[in-house]
């Protein structure tokens, strides 16, 4: 079974890809994870990425697919995989498409975790960090013990920049003009599943699973 998940900042997608690796004992795969590991390991695509990134610019499409392609043709992929912030253009989805074709291979569903821009704001400003064990809470969902104070080291909790209403409005406004249009092309492409985010995250799990297993 192979999984492209969609959705916003913020809408739990990282969370239910997680939970669906864990179901389907298939590997959650991040883009964020395979450059680290091939940065890590030195491969060849490693070294070109890092020449990009240490510039402060973004990998180019063609060696992002390369490195994805590369990780999913490892033996933990064979009976499949979830991708995780990945594509995040048309020109990606493209690419991926046609890299997968090559080794006989398609995606079988793309599963959009629907969640309005307003409730993300809310759920990411409502999120504090330790900045020293880098344990997570959240001030409605995962309240720490003594307000402000992590339960794990006992240090003081912040609101992350990330997570300030200012800059979650920002990335939803690049995510609506990038990767929006992702939900036409998989819906065209008939593997679309809309799954309505904002419902407790054990009854989204419920409702994915149900609809990949149909």
């Amino acid at each position: 079974m192979k999984i492209i998940m969609l959705g916003a900042p913020g809408a739990g997608k990282g969370t239910q890809a997680k939970m669906l690796s864990e179901k389907f004992n298939i590997p959650h795969i991040s883009t964020g994870d395979i450059f680290r590991a091939n940065i890590k390991n030195n491969t060849e695509l490693g070294k070109k990425a890092k020449t990009y990134m240490d510039q402060g610019l973004l990998v180019p499409d063609e060696l992002v697919v390369d490195l994805v392609v590369d990780r999913v043709k490892q033996e933990d992929c064979t009976k499949g995989y979830i991708l995780d912030g990945f594509p995040r253009t048309i020109p990606q989805a493209e690419a991926l498409d046609k890299a997968l074709a090559a080794l006989s291979d398609k995606v079988d569903f793309a599963v959009d975790v629907e969640v309005p821009d307003e409730n993300i704001v809310k759920r990411m400003s409502g999120r504090r960090a330790c900045l020293k064990c880098g344990a997570t809470y959240h001030l409605e969902h995962i309240p720490p013990k003594q307000e402000g104070i992590c339960d794990t080291c006992g240090s003081e909790l912040v609101l992350r920049d990330d997570d300030k209403p200012e800059t979650v409005l920002k990335r939803l406004g690049v995510y609506h003009e990038q990767t929006q249009p992702l939900i036409d092309y998989y819906k065209k492409a008939g593997i679309l599943l809309e799954v309505d985010g904002t419902v407790d995250m054990k009854v989204v799990f419920d409702n994915i699973v149900s609809a990949v297993t149909k």
